[in-house]
């Protein structure tokens, strides 16, 4: 996923009400941008942090900037981190359409989007031309706190326990169903579920793997230019 325009480097002041991060530009102006996350970015919103900023295309919307990425330590040296939770599902509907992911390769067509469960959307749904069909819901993911191990999620998520039960009902139906943990960082190493921050959100996990739930991750390539999906990313 390219950018459609170049991001802008700022450094962060401060992000509150989930949604807004103010922000000082190379200029030294200082703004204020929406945060596309509505998660706690645990170890991402530190004051001083360099930023990048996508510009709004939009010369009505009240809010110029969209922060985008940020800069962290990882333990081992500085990384860029995603923090928009609006791009993961553009990012891996544009790797199963280029056959980056092999366990979903096969399929003929792809929608996003699309109405199941009680009351969801599924992310993607991937269909063959005999009507076999096969649900994937991604999660975004940017939590790390030891070096190289990437986490989900870094809040408490009734949603994705939902989404969880869901695809297990899916495959109760005779579909294939997986979720796939898109990790927006480019240091990450291994993935594991963060169980002590959501400790149901884990059960649901296991529940849904018994139930025959695949499970996915992936780390990204970052830059201010774009992100990709990169490379398989083992759970620890």
């Amino acid at each position: 996923m390219r950018f459609p325009d170049p991001l802008i480097p700022a450094t962060l002041l401060r992000r509150y009400k989930r949604f807004l991060a103010d922000v000082r530009l190379e200029t030294g102006e200082e703004v204020t941008a929406h945060c596309a996350n509505p998660g706690s970015m645990l170890g991402l919103a530190q004051e001083g942090a360099a930023v990048w900023l996508s510009p709004a295309r939009n010369p009505k919307r009240k809010l110029k900037y969209s922060w985008e990425l940020v800069e962290v330590d990882g333990g081992r040296g500085p990384t860029l981190v995603g923090i928009n939770t609006a791009h993961p599902n553009a990012i891996v509907a544009e790797a199963i359409a280029a056959g980056r992911i092999a366990p979903l390769a096969g399929y003929d067509h792809l929608r996003r989007e699309v109405r199941y469960g009680s009351r969801s959307r599924v992310d993607i749904l991937l269909e063959t031309g005999d009507g076999a069909r096969c649900y994937v819901e991604v999660k975004n993911v940017h939590l790390s706190r030891r070096p190289g191990l990437a986490e989900f999620p870094d809040a408490v998520t009734a949603r994705g326990a939902r989404h969880l039960a869901e695809l297990a009902a899916m495959v109760a139906e005779g579909h294939r169903a997986v979720m796939v943990y898109l990790i927006q960082r480019g240091d990450a190493e291994r993935f594991a579920l963060a169980g002590d921050i959501d400790p149901a959100y884990a059960e649901a996990f296991e529940r849904a793997r018994a139930a025959g739930v695949e499970a996915l991750a992936y780390g990204c390539a970052m830059s201010p230019e774009e992100i990709t999906l990169a490379r398989a990313v083992p759970f620890a």
